[in-house]
């Protein structure tokens, strides 16, 4: 008996047109309206120079180089000589009292965060006070008090120091001894580095030998230990690496000749190897076991805007600002005649020294050059932000604390770690996954608020810029730069944030 067999029909299922097709309706879309986008952002730029031109209100910015003729209270050029550089001289300013304001207004955060926590009923009432009071109060009103305190002092005279002539106080400011790095600083760290290379292998064993047997090998204490030990056999013999300096000149010397061309080869190259390199990650995290994954529309855009922005990073670098290369190559020059210099055979063995606050006598009696000296201006700006930024750094740390479980610290104790060592080895780290993102915000805040140094006359990035417009007129360029400066500083620190907040993230298997 034969079994009959039907014929095997194979159905081709047809493409659908064009014009239905999902893919390329959803590439067409988002093109159309990216297009549209930029025509309509020309378009408004365009009547906006127009309309500001018809009412004679000029915008660009070839005043840059054009003489500044002010005085800047403070800063590291106090009579520039163009308003480029009297707007860079602000910058600094103002990058000095953030930077500084973050990391004092971090230390007193979490220091009071961590006091609000305390058994102790004294430590716990100063703290809720503290925080309790300074938050409540506008940071513009505690900068204006502080202010005013500081101001309030006496004149400067040989008698305004307290503590043996170690502090000054007086209403031209406060200043303390001054630690700085001596001509033997760069030749000991460098010594120092070459010895850490030796403690980085012995910490690696230690924590080999700690996971083999078990038990606790102190592997911090060791380490610091050895680093301590380091640092004190590197102090004196810090002249031994003078011979560094030899091969600094001669790698600013082989930087100084590489041709223009090849610079512009080699960071176009850097800019597709950078776009390559993240495409093949980026196709790896697509990798199954069964092999590479389903590629999807936005995983298609993705790997193609890279391409893109590396295509517009070198027209921008042949093109756009062929200078680039030149620049990069003067300026690496120069940083490696800069190190050359710190490594001379003359410089003495001391790697750091300190100098007490001077006065200088004269007309009038000033601070001398040897203390570290904060004008009225900065102490009051200082004093205001970081107490105030402290105060919700405080509560954002109390938080944090609160956040991990309770049976974390009960667990730590069941296992015989003390207080400390709970809060050190167990509580932190949990905690700062969720401290982070809040404390990259009071960062940010404390960054802006600088700006509020113009109350106080402090020369900063704002207070320069409203000089200069009112002597050319340039408002709107002035108020460009403000954006752009600003915008820099947040981006960057979001992105330092963000950083450190995936290398706390929990690694999921």
């Amino acid at each position: 008996m034969t079994a009959s067999t039907a014929p095997v029909t194979h159905s081709s299922q047809a493409r659908p047109p064009i014009w239905r097709n999902t893919t390329i309706l959803k590439w067409g879309v988002q093109i159309i309206v990216l297009a549209l986008v930029i025509a309509a952002f020309t378009f408004l730029v365009s009547q906006a120079k127009t309309n500001l031109d018809q009412k004679g209100i000029p915008v660009d910015y070839d005043w840059i180089n054009d003489p500044a003729n002010i005085q800047l209270g403070e800063g590291i050029d106090t009579q520039p000589n163009s308003m480029g550089r009297a707007l860079w001289s602000g910058m600094v300013n103002t990058l000095r009292i953030a930077g500084v304001g973050i990391l004092v207004a971090t230390i007193i955060g979490v220091f009071v965060g961590l006091a609000r926590l305390s058994h102790n009923w004294l430590a716990q009432k100063v703290a809720s006070i503290y925080v309790e009071t300074l938050r409540n109060i506008p940071v513009l009103v505690q900068i204006l008090l502080w202010f005013a305190i500081l101001t309030s002092l006496g004149d400067l005279t040989q008698d305004s120091g307290v503590l043996n002539d170690f502090v000054f106080l007086s209403q031209k400011g406060i200043s303390i001894p001054r630690v700085f790095f001596a001509d033997g600083f760069y030749q000991w760290l460098f010594l120092l580095l070459v010895f850490g290379v030796g403690i980085h292998f012995v910490r690696k064993r230690l924590q080999r030998k700690q996971d083999l047997e078990g038990g606790d090998k102190h592997i911090g204490l060791i380490s610091f230990g050895l680093w301590v030990l380091a640092a004190a056999i590197a102090w004196p013999a810090n002249p031994i690496m003078s011979w560094v300096g030899s091969i600094f000149d001669a790698i600013a010397d082989v930087w100084g000749s590489i041709p223009e061309t090849l610079m512009q080869l080699i960071l176009t190259a850097i800019a597709v190897g950078a776009a390559v390199i993240w495409i093949r990650r980026f196709l790896e995290s697509r990798r199954t076991p069964a092999g590479l994954a389903k590629l999807t529309d936005d995983d298609w855009f993705r790997m193609i805007f890279a391409g893109i922005a590396a295509l517009i990073a070198a027209l921008f670098i042949w093109i756009l600002w062929p200078g680039l290369s030149s620049w990069i190559i003067n300026s690496g020059r120069d940083f490696f005649e800069f190190l050359g210099n710190k490594f001379g055979g003359e410089r003495g063995s001391l790697p750091l020294d300190a100098m007490k606050p001077t006065l200088s006598e004269g007309r009038f009696v000033n601070y001398g050059p040897t203390g570290l000296t904060m004008s009225v201006f900065f102490a009051s700006l200082f004093f205001g932000l970081v107490f105030y930024t402290s105060s919700f750094i405080a509560e954002i740390v109390r938080g944090g604390v609160l956040a991990v479980p309770p049976g974390q610290s009960e667990a730590a104790a069941a296992v015989g770690l003390s207080r400390m060592q709970s809060l050190r080895k167990v509580v932190l780290p949990q905690a700062f996954r969720v401290i982070m993102p809040p404390l990259g915000n009071q960062y940010l805040n404390l960054t802006k608020n600088t700006s509020l140094a113009i109350a106080v006359g402090y020369s900063d990035v704002v207070q320069v810029g409203q000089s200069l417009y009112n002597k050319n007129n340039q408002t709107l360029a002035v108020f460009g730069i403000w954006m752009t400066f600003f915008l820099a500083c947040s981006l960057t620190t979001s992105l330092v944030v963000n950083i450190i907040n995936r290398r706390l993230e929990i690694v999921e298997r």
